[in-house]
């Protein structure tokens, strides 16, 4: 007898359904524990809060676009440039407003304000003026700090340059002494010469004196 077709083709849908969820189970991949794990992290971490954030970013200081080096060295310029332009600025001036300058400057006690006083008593050209100076630059080279020790390569350089006029001024002044010893001399060897031209014309303006007529003397005949 031949079977049932319903029956027969109900077992073959049902063979059909079996081999498509072999197949399917077959495909699917068992996700990893890592994976699982990340997932879960994922899905576990809270999300950043923005005021947080905008915080971290304006508490983070902000990264040096250039070298310290060069950071170092834009205080010394300044105050390099600043001491040339016044030095610049009273090259020039008289002695009436360089004393006024050196009034208004006193007895100051930064390295700068020492340095401005020592440019304005070098232009003086007096000697004194010109110790004084060497002094408060020396003053500027013995101190340690940082706003002193910029300024040490100039204040070496006027040190020098001071050095070699004070040597200048000492010499002419002891030039000029000799002078003054050297007129002194030679007013006093004119006065001398003076008075013995004076005693010669007192000597040939007198009159000679008149000899004794003894031609014309008759003298007694002796017995």
């Amino acid at each position: 007898m031949f079977p049932n077709p319903d029956l027969f083709s109900i077992r073959v849908l049902c063979c059909l359904l079996a081999a498509a969820a072999v197949l399917s189970g077959c495909g699917a991949v068992p996700a990893s524990p890592v994976a699982k794990a990340g997932t879960q992290g994922l899905a576990t971490q809270p999300s950043p809060d923005p005021e947080q954030a905008s915080t971290d970013v304006e508490v983070s200081p902000p990264r040096p676009s250039q070298p310290a080096a060069n950071l170092l060295v834009l205080p010394r310029a300044d105050a390099t440039a600043t001491l040339l332009a016044f030095a610049d600025r009273i090259r020039l001036l008289p002695p009436a407003q360089l004393a006024q300058e050196a009034a208004r400057l006193g007895d100051v006690a930064t390295p700068v304000g020492q340095l401005q006083l020592a440019l304005v008593l070098s232009q003086s050209m007096q000697l004194p003026e010109l110790l004084r100076a060497q002094e408060l630059l020396g003053r500027v080279l013995g101190n340690a700090s940082a706003e002193a020790q910029a300024l040490h390569p100039l204040a070496r350089l006027l040190a020098a340059r001071y050095g070699d006029q004070r040597r200048l001024e000492e010499q002419l002044e002891r030039q000029t002494q000799q002078l003054h010893d050297l007129q002194r001399k030679l007013d006093q060897t004119h006065e001398r010469l003076e008075a013995l031209k004076a005693i010669e014309r007192s000597l040939t303006s007198r009159p000679p004196a008149a000899p004794a007529p003894a031609a014309n003397r008759t003298h007694p005949k002796i017995p």
